[in-house]
């Protein structure tokens, strides 16, 4: 039965991990990142749950002549605003994992 002692320890990281994550959900829908596009004619304004919260587009993109240039902007803007975002969860997310020490992982978190 050599081995089975450390079980009673993993299972109590895994609990403390696992409400250090809810924390962290829980702040990061809190935290907003931007993203803009255009030299910031278009900004995007997410959250940490890749929610987008807002869009706002400068007048001077508003060209009904040229509709395609404000769509590919916006969508510029908006994958901006989501890779900041997911990069802010992957920080907190390192910040946690950091030094977690789980048997049979080895180096990989």
């Amino acid at each position: 039965m050599k081995g089975f002692g450390n079980v009673g320890q993993l299972m109590k990281q895994a609990q403390e991990l696992q409400a250090k994550i809810a924390k962290l959900q829980e702040e990061l829908g809190e935290k907003q990142v931007t993203g803009s596009a255009g030299g910031g004619m278009v900004t995007v304004v997410a959250n940490g749950r890749q929610e987008i919260i807002s869009i706002s587009i400068e007048r001077e993109v508003i060209n009904p002549e040229d509709q395609e240039m404000l769509q590919d902007l916006i969508v510029a803007a908006v994958n901006d605003a989501i890779s900041k975002s997911k990069a802010m969860v992957n920080e907190g997310m390192s910040s946690i994992t950091r030094g977690l020490s789980i048997p049979g992982l080895g180096g990989l978190l």
